[in-house]
């Protein structure tokens, strides 16, 4: 059996409510939540900005270059149990930017974790910078220009937050400025936006993978394109449910995508928030779907060979 590669979540949406009131706690920051129960009590959302809104809220307990490592660590330790042998996260700098914490004590953050996990698990990792769709471009413009300096410790950069009214050809410069960075280009689309965001940032983006995409299906042409094309499309079964993007694992498109020919996978998003990680996704979609033995290698297969990996480390996966 091929090993896991967790290619869509995010480290902010990997902070469960327990490590919240710890960081509260560290950082002498007074929360509106009663109890770690009651926090639970609130991730029922009705669609992807109620989820948003308390994502953020919960954000503001990292403060610190020490509380990003803490977060990195606990989410490789929970995904290396998984079976996870490879993750490319994402993480979003304005959200904490815009609190006064510095742009480098993310990103040193985020690698000291990487690098302490390092020791004792096979997992390897690496970091995607995210801009937040629902804030001014020449806001994540300038977020980018002051992580422009550690390049080199990035994979590429991604667009994620709320989709509705923010469509992908208004971050054509930011992109085309990563891209002479040298950073390789992903980007949300299709999740709550129509399938024509697939297409902006297929052809405006130039994204090499599409975040989510299960919308995609509601343009013939573009399924055709996404099959002759074999761009990835990192499907998030729990976080697709939970948003209310489709109505119960039953009924939801993945096995549709996968007869179709389409290049998918499976992934956590917000596991922290949607119920499960990667590996919980897998069990409880496969058991929806029932999806058979050369379908569940076929998803791992698709994973590998659409990370931003070297062709030892793929070939070293796939065994």
């Amino acid at each position: 059996m091929k090993p896991l590669v967790e290619l869509h979540v995010h480290i902010e949406g990997t902070l469960e409510p327990e490590m919240v009131f710890d960081l509260a706690t560290r950082n002498n920051i007074a929360l509106p939540y009663a109890s770690v129960d009651a926090l639970r009590e609130l991730m029922e959302f009705d669609d992807l900005p109620s989820f948003l809104d308390l994502y953020y809220e919960c954000c503001a307990v990292l403060r610190t270059r020490e509380d990003f490592r803490d977060l990195m660590l606990a989410y490789l330790r929970r995904a290396a149990a998984a079976g996870v042998a490879h993750a490319e996260i994402f993480f979003d700098p304005q959200t904490h930017t815009l609190r006064g914490v510095p742009v480098d004590d993310v990103i040193d953050g985020l690698l000291d974790g990487i690098a302490a996990a390092r020791d004792d698990l096979e997992v390897t990792a690496g970091l995607i910078l995210c801009f937040l769709r629902d804030r001014p471009v020449a806001e994540a413009a300038a977020t980018l220009e002051s992580a422009a300096h550690r390049a080199g410790d990035l994979l590429s950069v991604g667009l994620d937050s709320a989709e509705v009214g923010y469509p992908p050809h208004l971050f054509a410069e930011v992109f085309e400025r990563a891209r002479e960075l040298g950073l390789r280009t992903v980007a949300h689309a299709g999740e709550e936006g129509p399938a024509a965001y697939v297409s902006e940032a297929l052809d405006v983006l130039r994204a090499e993978r599409i975040d989510h995409g299960i919308r995609s299906l509601e343009d013939p042409v573009l399924v055709e394109r996404l099959r002759r094309e074999q761009t990835p499309l990192t499907i998030c079964p729990f976080s697709n449910v939970r948003l209310r993007a489709v109505a119960d694992l039953a009924g939801h498109p993945l096995k549709r995508m996968l007869d179709a020919g389409l290049n998918v996978s499976i992934h956590s998003d917000d596991p922290a928030y949607f119920g499960g990680y990667i590996d919980d996704n897998h069990r409880e979609i496969e058991a929806a779907l029932g999806l058979s033995a050369s379908d569940l290698d076929t998803l791992a297969t698709n994973a590998i060979n659409s990370a931003f990996i070297t062709d030892e480390r793929r070939n070293e996966l796939l065994g």
